[in-house]
């Protein structure tokens, strides 16, 4: 993917979501209960630990449950603006995840939860991973989470933009697609393999602990989950 066309699709990303923050922000007030072992598993109390695409801080109470400094950024002013209304003793700011706004070894821990999958092009992904190690602590965790798509209608998203790029219709690289939020926007997926999204964390220097995938009781939400060490 072109450099230039895959900024343009960051700062899409961020457009989009601050066009649909309110009305994805009442379908994300509750925690995936499937991810909930994430939490309860690695954090320590007392732990600096960010929340790296934090959107409307829905995942904060389980962050407050084990009473860690907690620190949640995101590239959309109106997903922390609803964060901010909602969690007012939440430290929530607007950031860039390319660019985070903190020290080298500074979290012990940083948390992303569905938000590689946004990130264009394998740049900017190894830069979002190189970013966050450079932010923890040596022997600190980063614990992600990326969409696993297996639905029909996923699939065929898949399948035509394959079929664009094939005959030069499409800017995106291959296993990228736009996935529609109502009629609102079109948001940005790279549609992640568990074996490349290991490869492309070690490649950044991280070691893997373990990579595995959950699915919520329904069966019909699946992510790859991945905890890597500094």
């Amino acid at each position: 993917m072109e450099k230039e066309y895959a900024k343009y699709l960051l700062e899409k990303t961020s457009r989009d979501y601050n066009l649909i923050a309110p009305e994805f922000s009442s379908k994300r007030e509750e925690i995936w209960e499937e991810t909930r072992f994430l939490f309860n598993d690695y954090l320590i109390p007392g732990e600096k630990v960010l929340d790296l695409g934090c959107g409307n801080g829905r995942y904060f109470p389980l962050f407050k449950e084990k009473t860690v400094d907690y620190f949640g950024i995101d590239t959309s002013e109106e997903l922390i603006k609803i964060a901010k209304e909602k969690i007012p003793e939440g430290r929530f700011q607007v950031g860039d995840a390319l660019n985070l706004p903190f020290p080298n070894n500074f979290f012990d821990k940083v948390y992303s939860i569905a938000v590689l999958h946004h990130i264009p092009s394998e740049h900017f992904r190894l830069q979002f991973l190189k970013e966050a190690k450079r932010t923890l602590k040596p022997k600190g965790l980063l614990i992600l989470t990326v969409w696993k798509f297996h639905q029909l209608k996923e699939l065929y998203l898949l399948f035509k933009y394959t079929i664009l790029k094939l005959i030069r219709k499409s800017k995106l690289d291959f296993k990228d697609l736009f996935k529609p939020w109502s009629k609102k926007a079109e948001r940005y997926y790279h549609w992640f393999s568990k074996t490349e999204l290991e490869n492309l964390v070690k490649q950044v220097g991280f070691t893997i602990k373990k990579s595995e995938i959950v699915k919520n009781e329904r069966g019909n939400r699946q992510n790859i989950y991945l905890i890597a060490e500094k």
